[in-house]
């Protein structure tokens, strides 16, 4: 996860503003993890789990995607220790450029061939994929999806119910206001903590490292996404609050 093979460092990355920046995003988001996880127990506990309706549907939904996530860790990781790599020889605009995929190839890069031992599936990325490494962080995404599904059907198989039906009972002692709480509070502290790491001193370290404050990089793009959508979530909750 912390490779150390990558030396020389390029000036971008010889920066303290890139420190500060990578450790109080990521503390934002640990604080707002557990928001996640408190809001994923409140639903667990409160949503009725003796019928079905759109409610619990949804739940399931998220449900799946934490197990798709698991899967994630679990195949990455796996391939990972066994050392598994495949690389392709691919044409972009006429100029020609190695990729390495760490996962086996169901997804294989836009007009592309295989330059390493291994099977292929014959199954391409779109061709509209044009971002670095596209097809192989598509080729990702679908064993994560497939490996959230085999994770999520033999729940689903032992369990014999939904998974949010099944862990119900085992929350009936939770205090539903005390989880309310903590999800306020995760919220109002990480959220300011985010705000200065993934967009104030995000935009110091981008002006000291490419002399730009914004430059609309898709990672720019979604940390101000995530950002109006906890500001749009912590004005509602306040607001409720002082409602109340």
């Amino acid at each position: 996860m912390f490779p150390t093979e990558i030396s020389p460092l390029v000036p971008s990355l010889q920066s303290h503003w890139l420190y500060i920046h990578v450790t109080t995003a990521a503390t934002g988001e640990a604080i707002l993890a557990i928001s996640f996880v408190a809001g994923l127990v409140y639903l667990i506990a409160k949503i009725d789990q003796t019928k079905r309706s759109s409610q619990t549907t949804w739940l399931e939904f998220v449900l799946f995607f934490v197990f798709a996530t698991a899967a994630f860790i679990i195949i990455t990781s796996s391939f990972e220790a066994a050392g598994y790599q495949a690389e392709f020889n691919q044409t972009i605009d006429g100029a020609e450029q190695s990729v390495e995929y760490h996962l086996p190839p169901l997804i294989e890069p836009n007009n592309s061939e295989l330059t390493s031992n291994g099977f292929t599936s014959g199954i391409e990325a779109p061709a509209w994929m044009h971002g670095s490494n596209a097809g192989s962080k598509f080729n990702t995404l679908v064993w994560s999806i497939l490996g959230g599904l085999i994770l999520y059907g033999l729940a689903r198989l032992i369990l014999r119910n939904r998974v949010a039906a099944a862990i119900q009972p085992k929350l009936s002692r939770v205090n539903i206001d005390k989880v309310d709480e903590i999800i306020y509070r995760s919220v109002a502290i990480g959220f300011p903590v985010f705000t200065l790491g993934a967009l104030i001193f995000a935009a110091i370290w981008a002006q000291d490292a490419w002399g730009r404050f914004w430059g609309w990089d898709p990672k720019e793009v979604w940390a101000l996404v995530t950002w109006l959508f906890y500001a749009a979530f912590f004005t509602f909750t306040f607001r409720c609050w002082v409602a109340w």
